[in-house]
This record gives C-alpha cells, structure tokens and sequence, in this order.
C-alpha cells in the first residue's frame, strides 16, 4: 500500500539525514524525524478510527492481529472514542 510519490520525498528525505557528516548532528536530526512520525501516525491512526476503520485493517498494515494493533496504538486513540460504538 506504500508507494507513490509520497513515499518516494520521504527516502529522498531519508537520505538526507543519512548524509548528514557529523554523526551527533545525524543522530539528533533522527531523533527529532522519529518524534514527528510517531505522532505523524499516531494522528493517523486516530483519524482512520474516527473515519470508521476498523482495529483489523489497521493491524492488517502492519502484520498484526486486531488485538496487536489496540495493544501498540492504544494511547493514539482516546477511551471516549472506543466507547462510542468504534470499538471493532
């Protein structure tokens, strides 16, 4: 499902951290990429559940089981709502 010209500015971004010389500067600037992903996909996720996704075709993304997906995204999603009626 990854593919298109997204991904493709996202390994040309890739690679310009690897390019970074000094290794401190890469590992900090890695970092800080890393921060903003996980919360990139933690908005993500929150936005799929509220557009009616289910736990299942989400795991499914990343080669886990229903339950495996709650288990690694259980803070992305507020407990109101999974209350509501979104919980599958």
């Amino acid at each position: 499902m990854a593919e298109g010209p997204e991904l493709k500015r996202f390994e040309r971004a890739v690679d310009v951290l690897a390019a970074v010389p000094d290794p401190l500067r890469r590992l900090d600037a890695m970092r800080t990429a890393r921060e903003r992903m996980e919360a990139l996909e933690a908005a993500a996720v929150r936005e799929a559940r509220a557009a009616g996704a289910t736990w299942k075709a989400i795991g499914a993304l990343y080669g886990l089981s229903k339950q495996g997906a709650q288990q690694r995204f259980r803070g992305a999603v507020p407990a109101d709502a999974e209350a509501d009626g979104r919980a599958g």
